[in-house]
This record gives structure tokens, C-alpha cells and sequence, in this order.
């Protein structure tokens, strides 16, 4: 694929119906495609296509490094009932429990280091990209100095990586720890953070002005994650993420997403706030309640893994979870990725003395 100058003009595509979309996601629907015939014009500003940034230099072919991992996919048949019928699933966010059966299938994960030296990659190709960018916070350890801080860093990060942003709206963030007593673990299970009518449901929340909220709704808006190490390189336990790109509609199915009940009236602010919960409660939804929508993952062997091996707290990962302008929406353009299925897995090259992963994701809306 060609790369796109930033002296070309914005692309055109087509728009549809995206309340119909949401509304579809919602009811349980499958991923639509639909038809050119039905579609409206309008332009849509599109991120060049360029190799990740990290080996540039390099000006011959290498054979990329791999190493395997065992990865945990839905199993779809558990989420249809006796009489045949469709069943939504649902995971909680707090701990390790879902409603269905996971199946696992060993794969190669190839290191993106040595891949970006002859594959494009970026959020707008393959869903993902990686970045050298070393962060002023580094503890980590005090939740207002993260917000007060490092948020503002992720924004400053995400302006000067894809061009054309208007509006960064940071409304969450997650630090995992692999210890025994974390409230928040590394998700050993293939998933998408967002589904459509998630993401529109998040613009309607975090934008105050409900007459900005549907002005931005009308345009192009992403959910991108920007992951991070802590303390030292995320050898256990690492991140691997799937190819856009070898992915397909299918492959995709909607998951509720419960959250433990808040009583302090916080407007769903679990930031800072999570704790386990009692082991005897695990398999029980009392307390919990509906509060998102994700994505679970079904098996494929065209599934392309990467991974940044030994990534360190001086890189970051641009992971995308939704783009209303992405192909299969309405007003998507072909070629451009709309999210990236990602998940921890076990390398079995690492060393039995490394540190446990620790690492944090800062989730940002992103208008154009």
C-alpha cells in the first residue's frame, strides 16, 4: 500500500446511518457490511500509512524473530442456548469470571521490531503501532498525579503521532499488576475493548454538551488505548496483539461487560477504586451491573499475533479499539482498520527470574 502524503487530499467514502448501527450492536447483531448503493458521500481524513518507528534505520530485509503462545478465544458454542437461540455473554471487570467457555489455540507471535522493517504498520492499517516515547511520570503510584500528569502527556503524545486531531477526551485508565492480590491482572484473553454501540455510548457520557456530543457523533472519532511497562520491561506476561487486517466480522462477538455496583454516587468512576472480589462470589452477577460492551474473540487461523518483546517503560503502544470512519461501518472506507484484538500472553522464552508485568493503559476518545 502506498503511503499517503500529508499534502494529499482527504479521501472519499461514504457515510450511512450510525444511530441504526448502535442500535443494531445493542440487539446483538453481527457486524454489518453494507452496501455501496445505500451510502452517503463525505470526507474522511486518513492517517499516512508508514513502518513502525522503532528499526527504521535498517535497509535490509531481516527475517523477523517469533517466539509461540497458547491463546484463549470464546468458545462460540457456549453462547448459544438449548433451544439453539443466541445467549449474550458477559465478563466482569474486576476479576477473571465469564458466562462462557474459553478454547485455546497455540500460535506464533511474530516480534514487531523486526516485522516493521519490511510490513507497514500503524492505527490505521494494522490497528496498532509502537512508539519510543519515554513518559515524565514513572511511578505511577499516585492515581491524581497520573490524571494530572500523564494524561496530559497522552495527549500531547497521540497530537504529535496522528495528524489531524481535533478533540482528546481521556476518560479511564487501568494499571495491572501480576501479583496475587491485584485487583487488576494482565487479561489473558483475546478481546476488543469497544464495540460500536459502546463507543457511542461513551461520547454520550464523557462529553458534557449533549449538542456537542451529537456533533462530534456525526463526524469521525476513534478509541484508541495507550499502553505503557512500568518500572521495567514487560517480559512477563506480554502484550500480543492480532493484525486488523487478518481479522474478520465474524470473528467478533458482543460480550456485557459488568462492573460492581458504586454506592457513592461517582458517576461510575472506578479509577483508583477497584478491589478484588471475595473468591466465593466469582460465578454470581448479584451486585454488578451492565455497564459496557466488548468484544470477545472467536478462533481463526488467519489471525496474524505480534508482540514488542522486552517492550520497556520508554515505549508506548497505540492500540485501537473503535473508528466510526473504520471499513464495514457506515461512512468506512476500505483498507482502513477499525480495532485490534489483544491480550496477555505466556512467552515460553521468558526467564524464570523476570519481574512481573506491570503496565498501564490510558483509554482516550479521539475527534477529528
Amino acid at each position: 500500500m502506498q503511503a499517503i502524503t500529508n499534502e494529499e487530499k482527504p479521501l472519499l467514502s461514504r457515510i450511512g446511518d450510525l444511530t441504526q448501527l448502535t442500535e443494531n450492536y445493542m440487539r446483538g447483531f453481527k457486524y454489518p457490511i453494507l452496501p455501496r448503493s445505500r451510502l452517503d458521500l463525505c470526507l474522511i481524513p486518513i492517517t499516512r500509512v508508514r513502518p513502525l518507528q522503532l528499526n527504521r534505520q535498517a535497509s535490509s530485509y531481516t527475517i523477523p524473530t517469533m517466539t509461540t503462545g497458547v491463546f484463549r478465544y470464546i468458545d462460540p458454542a457456549s453462547s448459544v442456548g438449548a433451544d439453539g437461540s443466541q445467549v449474550k455473554p458477559w465478563s466482569k471487570v474486576d476479576v477473571d469470571q465469564t458466562s462462557f467457555k474459553r478454547t485455546e489455540r497455540k500460535r506464533s507471535v511474530i516480534n514487531i521490531r523486526d516485522a516493521a522493517r519490511s510490513t507497514p504498520f500503524g492505527v490505521d492499517v494494522s490497528g496498532f503501532d509502537v512508539f519510543t516515547s519515554p513518559a515524565k511520570e514513572t511511578a505511577f503510584t499516585d492515581d491524581e498525579a497520573v490524571r494530572e500528569g500523564y494524561y496530559a502527556e497522552v495527549e500531547e503524545l497521540l497530537r504529535k503521532k496522528i495528524p489531524g486531531i481535533k478533540k482528546v477526551v481521556i476518560f479511564d485508565h487501568t494499571i495491572r499488576k501480576r501479583e496475587k492480590d491485584s485487583a487488576r491482572q494482565p487479561v489473558q484473553q483475546l478481546h476488543v475493548d469497544q464495540t460500536p454501540g459502546a463507543a457511542e455510548v461513551r461520547v454520550r457520557r464523557h462529553i458534557e454538551d449533549p449538542v456537542e456530543a451529537e456533533e462530534l457523533i456525526k463526524g469521525r472519532y476513534q478509541i484508541i488505548n495507550v499502553w505503557r511497562p512500568i518500572g521495567h520491561a514487560a517480559t512477563d506476561f506480554p502484550l500480543a496483539v492480532v493484525d486488523w487486517r487478518t481479522t474478520h466480522p465474524e470473528d467478533l462477538i458482543s460480550v456485557d461487560l459488568l462492573y460492581p455496583k458504586r454506592k457513592d454516587g461517582d458517576d461510575h468512576d472506578d479509577r483508583g477504586k477497584e478491589v478484588r472480589p471475595d473468591e466465593a462470589t466469582f460465578t454470581s452477577t448479584e451486585g454488578y451491573e451492565v455497564r459496557g460492551e466488548t468484544y470477545a474473540i472467536a478462533p481463526s487461523d488467519k489471525h496474524k499475533f505480534y508482540y514488542a518483546k522486552d517492550m520497556t517503560p520508554e515505549e508506548v503502544m497505540l492500540i485501537k479499539c473503535f473508528d466510526s470512519r473504520s471499513q464495514g461501518l457506515p461512512g468506512g472506507r476500505e483498507g482502513l482498520a477499525g480495532l485490534t484484538p489483544h491480550t496477555a500472553f505466556v512467552d515460553p522464552a521468558t526467564p524464570a527470574d523476570a519481574k512481573g508485568r506491570q503496565s498501564i493503559e490510558v483509554r482516550c476518545l479521539v475527534f477529528y
